[in-house]
């Protein structure tokens, strides 16, 4: 019988799956071991990966090289501390793989029953689990697609454009909000000169004082505000805004309230009472990539009302339709989303959940609050090193005081730690300067791997005095 160009057996699919999933066992096994950067080179990359397209197929020597790409991949192993960064969690991942095999096309419940209805189960999950019962929601790539979903159902909701296309009007957010809120203003045609940057405390928390006097003076101006975006956890130094204040202030002239809680959100999960005011929220971002420790690629935008979504996102097309009336089969996530074709991104958070249990996850984030508290303790105990930022949540911004140009010290032993390759930060600028900064977002960290962190800052900053 003639078969396919593409055709696998089911002994060869077996076998490949095989494989792979060695290949993944003998990664997850050393992952702890691995030097975090690996050693490698630009050049030397391409010229392992690199290269014309094969004409004929290699058969199964193309997985030869599997145990080759994790030799060159940066390790997210309990060491990592750059960035904001989920560590991947295992059953997430095989969650992923049998999920790419069933090839849901998450559109609606007719094209996905099974998926539909389970990433409907594990969004009233996830908004429950952070205070936010009777919320709405959809699972997307990440959280500036989440910030940037959320801003348009702010858009439509208090400027409508989607018919007669955008008139100027104003958004609100701190002077630590995230990128992508820069990026959401600009594509929804609102124009970075219509995003106000509102000032923060010492603590790198939006002032609600300084909030409130700019909507005033801008409503005195005769100009449009229509939304305030609060941080709960803010991408530098995990700062939650002051959420109850900032909801009273939205409410009070009928403005929109989304939270950006890409990173933070999920802590409400451990310490509910640092995220007061979150269930006020008109629209809510969270990563499960990150402190919900998921593979990549899985992010929550939760909504209170789905007839904002859908007056967003929802364009008649009759081949689209999907003609049922019932509420389960007749649910479309393409009329609440930016999104038309979506991958089955809530198989490995309803694995994950199920297999783990919501406790386990509330104890792993409670462990990485307490860890960020240890690292910092340690940091207080050494003299050559000081904080730069209150410890609100995981994120620790601090610096090496031991003398000379201290920014320029500082870059370079962070450039250091990295190249040594056992732990891994990030760096930031806070006041005007360099700081050092570790993020805590992995379940396989230890307070050795914490301690370590002081270790080989101290260490760096020793050698590169040594050279001068």
């Amino acid at each position: 019988m003639d078969r396919a160009p593409l055709y696998l057996s089911d002994d060869q699919f077996r076998a490949l799956a095989d494989r792979v999933t060695k290949a993944a066992s003998r990664f997850v096994e050393a992952v702890d071991h691995r030097p975090i950067r690996p050693p490698t080179t630009g050049a030397l990359a391409v010229e392992l990966f690199d290269g014309p397209v094969p004409q004929a197929g290699l058969g199964e020597a193309a997985f030869d090289d599997l145990d080759l790409i994790a030799e060159h991949s940066r390790i997210g192993n309990g060491r990592f501390f750059g960035y904001v960064f989920g560590s991947g969690e295992p059953v997430g991942a095989l969650a992923d793989f049998y999920a790419s095999v069933l090839n849901q096309n998450v559109t609606a419940w007719r094209s996905g029953p099974a998926a539909a209805t389970i990433e409907r189960t594990v969004l009233a999950w996830i908004a429950e689990a952070v205070g936010c019962g009777g919320f709405s929601g959809t699972l997307t790539s990440g959280g500036s697609a989440a910030n940037l979903m959320g801003l348009a159902l702010a858009r439509e909701a208090k400027a409508p454009a989607n018919v007669d296309g955008s008139s100027p009007c104003l958004v609100y957010a701190s002077t630590e909000s995230h990128l992508s809120i820069d990026q959401a203003v600009a594509l929804l045609g609102i124009g970075r000169v219509g995003l106000r940057a509102v000032p923060v405390d010492d603590g790198f928390r939006m002032r609600p004082d300084a909030l409130a006097e700019a909507i005033e003076d801008d409503l005195r101006r005769g100009l449009r505000p229509i939304a305030v975006v609060a941080n709960a956890g803010t991408i530098v130094t995990g700062a939650v805004d002051p959420l109850p204040e900032l909801a009273a202030i939205a409410n009070q002239h009928d403005l929109w309230l989304h939270v950006d809680g890409a990173y933070g959100a999920a802590a409400a999960l451990a310490v509910p009472e640092k995220f007061a005011g979150l269930d006020r929220a008109d629209s809510i971002s969270l990563d499960a990539h990150k402190w919900l420790y998921q593979p990549l690629d899985c992010s929550v935008l939760l909504y209170r009302d789905p007839t904002a979504a859908r007056r967003a996102f929802s364009f008649a097309a009759d081949y689209a339709r999907p003609l049922s009336t019932d509420p389960i089969e007749g649910h479309a996530f393409f009329d609440e989303s930016l999104e038309t074709s979506r991958r089955f991104r809530a198989l490995k958070l309803w694995l994950s959940l199920r297999f783990h249990g919501l406790a386990a996850f509330r104890a792993a984030i409670a462990a990485n609050l307490r860890q960020a508290r240890l690292l910092a303790d340690l940091i207080d105990a050494e003299r050559t090193l000081e904080l730069s930022a209150p410890v609100e949540l995981s994120a620790v911004c601090f610096r090496w005081v031991g003398g000379g140009d201290l920014d320029r010290v500082n870059a370079e032993v962070l450039a250091e730690v990295n190249r040594r390759g056992r732990v891994y930060l990030s760096n930031a600028t806070l006041r005007g300067g360099f700081v050092l900064r570790a993020c805590i977002t992995n379940h396989r960290t230890t307070d050795d791997d914490v301690a370590a962190v002081v270790a080989e800052v101290l260490a760096a900053a020793s050698d590169l005095t040594a050279r001068t």
